[in-house]
């Protein structure tokens, strides 16, 4: 268990940092208090269904992210939507970097 929790609180701590956010914004932004953030990251006490996914929500992340580090559907849908918002410029733009990222992670 302990574990879990720690993994969880890695997966918060890069979110969060991935979105650029301090622990006090992320607290606001899920409606909990700072400390819940600072114990979740720390791994060191479960957060309670509610708070869990108050915080999923403000990072903008599946539960099932969030709890096993797996990519849902809902993870897919949230991306989705994101780049359904793109001007058609900005989308050939995501394609560049998307397929250079590709090209960079499998070494070709």
């Amino acid at each position: 268990m302990d574990e879990l929790l720690q993994q969880m609180g890695e997966r918060i701590i890069a979110r969060r940092k991935q979105l650029r956010l301090t622990q006090e914004e992320l607290s606001e932004a899920a409606g909990v208090t700072a400390q819940t953030i600072s114990t979740a990251e720390l791994g060191k006490k479960a957060l309670r269904p509610e708070n869990l996914l108050k915080i999923c929500t403000a990072l903008d992340i599946s539960p099932d992210y969030l709890l096993l580090g797996r990519i849902s559907g809902e993870d897919a849908e949230i991306l989705s939507h994101k780049v359904s918002c793109l001007t058609p410029e900005q989308y050939r733009h995501l394609e560049d970097i998307v397929n250079s990222f590709i090209a960079a992670v499998s070494g070709q």
